[in-house]
């Protein structure tokens, strides 16, 4: 049986519910290929993996709605009582948007932050714990989602932190709305401000992770936590996340804001072009002609 997705199987909401269903496919038992994703149901649990392993997971349109597809599919599961999330390969989970393909026009942008939304909407909504499982970089809007689901294991070799003012943006979907609420505000100034990135035991450390382990036992740990979860109360889990989410859920408005800030930013600020170009052109940016020649020279 072909268990490739058309376009419309990877874009329908209701997206791998929908698909299985079609098939005759038991989802309780059942692992999907997306082009972008993988998607597995086994055992109680719910494996969701970007497979980008050639672009470090970067994400693009595609990724996103494919993801959107998953997570929703997993929360209206009932065999489903928690989801791992996690990045094909041991160099990364994610590292954010691709910038080597990036949207361009404003319908482009707005249409990204759309499926951004609903992307949130379906990690934070999901009613079951979402575990990040993670092997190197967890960088930029990788590290978004990291903020964005409710417990993360790490192996040893995970590398966390921001990138926007690096490429003339900020992460503005819900990396500067949530981080404070994760970190603390001082932490989160630092995270955001100066782009630095954190071994993960020094992600550890400031509670951006819950678990660091060796990368060969990561997997082991993994499971001990699911276990652990799947001997609790479906409902009681429920209640406690959307119980937890409810401060944070006030947040939604700045979001908004942010995304449609980003989206005129990208499109008609100079200082993406520029972040945007010296990736691709493998060199580093010229923030001094931003600041009137004043400041130090890029870094080396």
């Amino acid at each position: 049986m072909d268990l490739r997705p058309t376009k419309r199987d990877t874009v329908w909401v209701g997206g791998v519910r929908g698909f299985l269903a079609d098939r005759g496919i038991n989802q309780m038992e059942a692992r999907v290929d997306f082009e972008d994703i993988l998607y597995e149901v086994a055992g109680g649990r719910a494996t969701v993996t970007i497979n980008r392993p050639d672009r470090l997971n970067a994400f693009r349109a595609q990724t996103i709605e494919e993801l959107c597809a998953a997570f929703e599919a997993a929360a209206d599961d009932e065999s489903v009582g928690v989801i791992v999330f996690t990045g094909a390969g041991d160099r990364a989970f994610c590292v954010g948007g691709d910038v080597r393909d990036p949207t361009r026009t404003a319908a482009q942008k707005r249409h990204l932050h759309h499926l951004h939304d609903r992307l949130a909407v379906a990690i934070r909504n999901n009613g079951k714990p979402i575990l990040v499982k993670v092997r190197g970089y967890c960088i930029g809007g990788g590290n978004e989602l990291n903020v964005l689901c409710d417990l993360t294991v790490s192996g040893e070799s995970g590398r966390f932190g921001q990138a926007g003012p690096k490429i003339g943006s900020a992460p503005l979907w819900w990396g500067c709305q949530l981080m404070p609420a994760v970190v603390g505000e001082k932490k989160a100034r630092e995270i955001l401000y100066l782009t630095r990135q954190y071994t993960a035991e020094e992600a550890l450390q400031m509670g951006l992770v819950n678990k660091v382990v060796p990368d060969g036992a990561l997997d082991a740990e993994v499971d001990r936590w699911c276990d652990e979860i799947l001997r609790r109360s479906p409902q009681g889990l429920r209640l406690a996340k959307i119980a937890m989410n409810a401060m944070t859920d006030q947040l939604y408005g700045a979001v908004q804001h942010g995304l449609e800030l980003v989206a005129l930013n990208h499109v008609y600020g100079e200082e993406p072009k520029e972040g945007i170009a010296s990736f691709q052109e493998k060199r580093k940016p010229d923030w001094r002609k931003f600041r009137a020649g004043q400041g130090p020279a890029s870094e080396e």
